[in-house]
């Protein structure tokens, strides 16, 4: 997935942007809501992390304008905001979830695994596709039981078809899946992780519609 973060605070920030990544997920962060509209206007994003108290704003009426905009992105809060009054105030703005500070990094990426399983119509976290059983919160996979090990942008990769099988995704919106803004991007770097795929997971596990992109063929 692609997550952008909105955060000011340098400590926090950092600290979950690497959780994210060592996730397998890609990372945009912004540290004013300026900054992420921009970004929000740019590049299509899986979730958002949002901050209620930012140096330009607040997040509550940055997530209402987000929602009567038509936005349907899911958005997790994270703020030290504790009150039962500001749950509520946060979840009425549609917000999908909210995460009091300080908060573990390990229940923050169990909360975006469990939006994002929602969002995709799936809220289990194991799927099993024709000899494949994926567990996505594990992040663990086997293919005939037998274990397979996934590089970590193979697993992203990888997680974006398993979420939508038989849609067709094109190389830009795999490329908006797996990288930032700050990350430098080959020519065939789509091309080589799908190959990777293909060698451990069955060649014709992913289908090539030439000019258009790809998609994971029917179980």
């Amino acid at each position: 997935m692609r997550i952008l973060l909105i955060e000011d605070d340098q400590s926090l920030g950092t600290a979950v942007a690497e959780q994210i990544r060592a996730d397998g997920h890609s990372v945009d962060w912004s540290t004013t809501l300026e900054a992420a509209t921009d970004a929000l206007k740019t590049s299509g994003f899986d979730l958002v992390l949002l901050d209620l108290m930012l140096p330009d704003g607040r997040g509550i009426p940055f997530l209402t304008d987000l929602r009567r905009g038509g936005t349907k992105t899911p958005v997790i809060i994270l703020t030290a905001l504790d009150q039962v009054s500001d749950r509520i105030t946060g979840l009425n703005a549609g917000a999908d979830d909210y995460l009091v500070k300080p908060f573990d990094l390990e229940e923050l990426s169990a909360r975006i695994g469990s939006v994002a399983r929602r969002y995709s119509g799936n809220p289990s976290p194991t799927i099993t596709h024709a000899n494949l059983h994926i567990d996505l919160t594990a992040k663990t996979l086997l293919r005939d039981g037998q274990p397979v090990t996934l590089t970590g942008r193979e697993w992203a990769l990888f997680e974006a078809f398993v979420k939508r099988p038989g849609q067709l995704l094109s190389k830009a919106q795999l490329e908006e899946t797996l990288y930032s803004f700050s990350d430098e991007i080959g020519s065939n770097t789509i091309e080589v992780h799908v190959s990777h795929l293909r060698k451990k997971l069955g060649r014709a596990l992913i289908v090539t519609e030439r000019g258009l992109g790809y998609r994971l063929c029917a179980p």
